[in-house]
């Protein structure tokens, strides 16, 4: 290994190390396990490593930035995986960006350079020319330009777009068909038994009951959720917000290892055992972009990570889940959120070619400037005091050929690093050179 590849690996190692740090030391099993997978293949080492890009992109001369588009609410980890269906808070199946647990304020750019990468990286795995992939990473950019324009034309954030049963084809329409042929009651069936005319979560290799004193613990914290839902979407059924049942949980994604997490059954609507509801309470994670994003005002206003979490996620998506809000346990903040039986993710496996992928591209490139100019109604606005719209049409201005060419090679160079530092991370981790954590027991 070169002087530089030998720099380069001590980089990453010492990156991936100071992120995950503290949960590492406390679940080494289930960090092997997120290290294996992110060894399978580049991209899968580029999902779980959204850290490193953040380090990487913070010293990048962004060009794009001024005062305003570098601090809008932004995903912090968007790639082409990060997107898929669920049932927005007026009871329709939408298809959008998902996955907020490392939304922060940033440079708007940065989700774009990250997400076109992402898309190299896959096409990359397709064997797709790289005039192709230049090409659909175009359609993308110009197609998230396109919807910001729209958003600088309408007053309306909220009702004037999503993408919808009634206004969809292709790859997002079939996600949504299969997301509508989802049941509640498969899905709790999958989880849970009926026994004594009462529904009780099932233990198995994902879930165990909790004792006593945990119990308590985890209903208390409950009690202080219920508290954070705004008053215009708390469900007034006396009976919704019962608990019925309790278990600690794990199997969470890729970057979720070593979280702490629980699910929560509650009665729901009424007392019918079809509309029991299933909710996580998951442990907030730092968001990779705390480390490189220095804005004194981000850390008085935050009271955790759990309650980060949340606010970017209202501020970043139009009519969320009425059942998010946050708590805490032994003062760690916690995300709680419903277990939807209509979430499902976006499938790449069998879209393969240029010409399928560029309207879903398109669709794609819509749904990110939705989740930079709109958000919920119950959105705490006090950090963004400006129109996102009106920053990033402003930074922009005429030179948008240049934007889109800016952001293109930024992709196509950081896919092909992503390449490498997969090589130097597989060969880190089976060396045992990643502090407190083999590759082996």
């Amino acid at each position: 290994m070169g002087s530089r590849e030998g720099a380069r690996s001590r980089y990453i190692v010492d990156v991936l190390v100071e992120a995950f740090d503290d949960l590492l030391r406390a679940d080494p099993h289930g960090f092997r396990t997120k290290f294996r997978k992110m060894a399978a293949d580049p991209f899968a080492f580029y999902r779980g490593s959204a850290c490193l890009f953040s380090a990487d992109v913070a010293g990048v001369d962004d060009r794009w930035a001024d005062d305003r588009t570098s601090r809008v609410w932004i995903h912090g980890d968007l790639h082409v995986e990060n997107f898929g269906t669920y049932m927005n808070g007026e009871g329709l199946l939408v298809f959008d960006v998902n996955d907020f647990d490392e939304a922060y304020l940033g440079h708007f750019s940065w989700d774009l350079r990250r997400f076109c990468a992402s898309l190299a990286l896959m096409c990359w795995q397709k064997a797709l020319p790289e005039d192709d992939v230049r090409a659909l990473a175009e359609v993308y950019l110009r197609s998230y330009l396109d919807q910001v324009r729209r958003y600088r034309e309408t007053d309306d954030d909220l009702g004037d777009f999503s993408l919808r049963l009634d206004n969809t084809e292709g790859p997002v329409h079939a996600v949504l068909l299969a997301a509508r042929a989802q049941t509640r009651i498969a899905m709790l069936e999958s989880m849970t038994v009926v026994t004594d005319h009462e529904r009780r979560f099932v233990d198995d290799a994902k879930a165990r009951h909790l004792n006593a004193a945990e119990r308590s613990m985890v209903l208390a914290a409950f009690a202080r959720y219920v508290e954070t839902i705004p008053a215009s979407k708390r469900f007034s059924q006396p009976v919704f917000y019962d608990v019925k049942d309790v278990v600690a949980t794990t199997g969470f994604g890729i970057g979720s290892a070593g979280l702490p997490a629980y699910n929560v059954l509650i009665e729901g609507f009424n007392q019918a055992l079809e509309n029991d509801i299933v909710l996580s309470m998951k442990q907030g994670n730092r968001p990779a972009l705390s480390r490189v994003v220095d804005d004194e005002r981000l850390g008085s206003f935050f009271e955790h990570d759990g309650h980060r979490t949340v606010v970017s996620q209202r501020a970043l998506q139009a009519h969320a889940d009425p059942l998010l809000g946050w708590t805490t346990i032994d003062g760690t903040g916690f995300v709680v959120s419903e277990l939807s039986p209509y979430e499902l993710d976006l499938d790449w496996s069998d879209v393969t070619e240029p010409d399928e992928m560029a309207p879903l591209l398109g669709d794609l490139g819509r749904a990110t400037a939705k989740v930079h100019c709109a958000s919920d109604e119950d959105s705490d606005q006090r950090l963004v005091d400006f129109q996102t719209e009106e920053a990033i049409l402003g930074a922009v201005g005429d030179r948008e050929d240049e934007f889109v060419e800016d952001v293109v090679d930024f992709a196509e160079t950081y896919a092909a690093t992503a390449q490498r530092d997969h090589a130097l991370f597989v060969e880190a981790f089976r060396a045992g050179r990643i502090a407190g954590l083999s590759a082996t027991r």
